[in-house]
């Protein structure tokens, strides 16, 4: 491609991370008001789980998608399932068909955040110009997030939830048509055979597991057990069927790799952990402290601020410090998030909440680069593109699968203090969360309904930072006698 046509297909990719930086941040701010408007605080974990599983379960599809029919068709596909699903979310009357939109919404989403990085392989041969990119295009998503809660908490208040969600739509068509008219790949498609068998047991062996760690709480323990079997039986067949078979999904001589090995538990455990601080902390705000929706939202904006910077030091950070010493720094960043939001008391000043969350912020952004061009460099050019996607799948199962254990955690906490306190119902802690909404709950209650609210918040930020040091201490075991930059 000439130079303009890789600046406009860059700004393509830029902006598919804008819309999933927009929708990470504009929907933790609008989450009180959907909740409140569709009745339904116990799928407040689905509502980011749902995305995520859409996600998960696309990933590997589309990645097959993209060696098959090129990543051009794959990456403008995604952003059409991206749209619709947002479409849909804005229109909906009742929380099951907001829930199915946010799946049809998930699919398009796992495409438009795992092709754009392969696209970037492929096109910027050279390591310290893809970094810069990758940095690039993580901070477009950083920025978007600084946007977010600003823009979400301005729409939720002047208009109405829906807003947030028709904003992703002309961002959306204009990404697609820098990709239609500017995109050419210099690479031919493969020609082989496409993974039908793979893609039949991967598909619902991921839905089977991950609806059975969703469902741990809100339905009896044989249900649950049922759909982990299934999907546990799913994936281990088609583990075994990918190991023969010419062209897998996911090649599995990949994880006889060590060091790439390293790079993706790195990402599962951070990732997971990362989770909390973001789609927490905007609810501590609107639940614990009453502020208003934009209020809330603009409680995230350090935290993008910091992200944004973090993506952008990483080379010249690099050229100073080995990648231990960087990742080590950078998960303690997150550590100080996290483990601060477990000690702090529930009427800590919205401004010490924004500063701490800054950590988190800088601490994910910059490993995030590392780690994501640590993988591509240690799955070599062979493999380059399936260990790109690999990556990013593995990341989203691990925030699923952590949205789910948080829902149950604060359902569980919730679920304690009722029965506790027979003077609070489910449905006054259901407007706790929405400023408008708990104007109308009793006020000699409200104290008690945010120290029950704010017991669940503190035992999501434990786990939270459990996971960050296990984190810490793989990056001992795997990066520790390293000593090259």
């Amino acid at each position: 491609m000439t130079e303009k046509q890789i600046t406009m297909v860059t700004w393509a990719m830029v902006l598919g991370n804008v819309m999933a930086g927009l929708d990470s941040t504009i929907v933790n701010t609008a989450l009180p008001a959907i909740i409140a408007d569709l009745h339904g605080i116990q799928f407040m974990g689905w509502i980011v789980a749902l995305l995520l599983l859409g996600m998960s379960v696309s990933i590997p599809i589309w990645s097959k998608i993209g060696e098959r029919f090129g990543n051009k068709l794959a990456f403008e596909l995604s952003i059409l399932f991206f749209v619709t699903g947002s479409l849909c979310q804005g229109l909906a009357k009742n929380m099951y068909f907001f829930l199915i939109a946010r799946a049809v919404m998930g699919i398009g989403a796992g495409g438009m955040g795992s092709i754009p990085y392969i696209m970037a392989g492929y096109i910027f041969s050279n390591i310290k110009k893809r970094t810069q990119i990758l940095g690039y295009l993580g901070a477009s998503f950083s920025i978007a997030t600084i946007l977010g809660p600003l823009v979400g908490g301005y729409l939720v208040d002047t208009l109405s939830w829906h807003w947030v969600f028709y904003i992703n739509i002309p961002i959306g068509l204009i990404a697609i048509l820098l990709s239609i008219i500017y995109y050419s790949e210099d690479r031919q498609a493969e020609d082989s055979k496409f993974d039908l068998i793979g893609a039949g047991l991967v598909v619902p062996g991921l839905i089977f597991l991950l609806l059975g760690i969703q469902l741990v709480g809100m339905t009896s323990l044989m249900v649950v057990a049922i759909f982990l079997v299934l999907g546990l039986g799913l994936l281990a067949m088609f583990v075994k069927y990918e190991q023969k078979v010419d062209s897998p999904i996911i090649p599995i001589e990949m994880f006889k790799n060590k060091a790439l090995v390293g790079d993706l538990l790195l990402f599962i455990f951070s990732w997971g952990a990362f989770l909390a601080v973001n789609t927490y902390l905007p609810m501590w705000a609107q639940g614990l402290l009453g502020t208003s929706a934009l209020i809330g939202g603009m409680i995230l904006v350090p935290n993008s601020l910091m992200d944004t910077l973090g993506t952008q030091l990483v080379n010249p950070l690099k050229a100073k410090f080995g990648q231990f010493q960087l990742i080590a720094f950078c998960i303690l960043c997150m550590l100080v998030s996290s483990f601060s939001m477990v000690i702090l008391p529930s009427d800590t000043n919205i401004w010490i909440l924004a500063i701490l969350a800054s950590f988190s912020g800088f601490g994910v952004g910059c490993v995030f680069v590392i780690l994501q061009i640590k993988v591509q460099v240690d799955a070599g050019d062979e493999n380059m593109a399936p260990a790109t996607s690999l990556s990013y799948l593995i990341r989203i199962l691990a925030q699923t699968v952590m949205a789910a254990i948080y829902g149950v955690i604060m359902n569980m906490a919730l679920a304690r203090g009722v029965a506790n306190h027979k003077e609070v119902t489910m449905g006054m802690l259901n407007k706790l969360s929405d400023a408008a909404s708990a104007k109308s709950l009793p006020q000699d209650l409200l104290p008690l309904m945010r120290q029950i609210f704010h017991s669940g918040l503190q035992e999501i930020m434990i786990c939270a930072s459990a996971l960050l040091v296990i984190t810490f201490l793989l990056n001992i075991y795997f990066n520790g006698k390293k000593t090259g930059r």
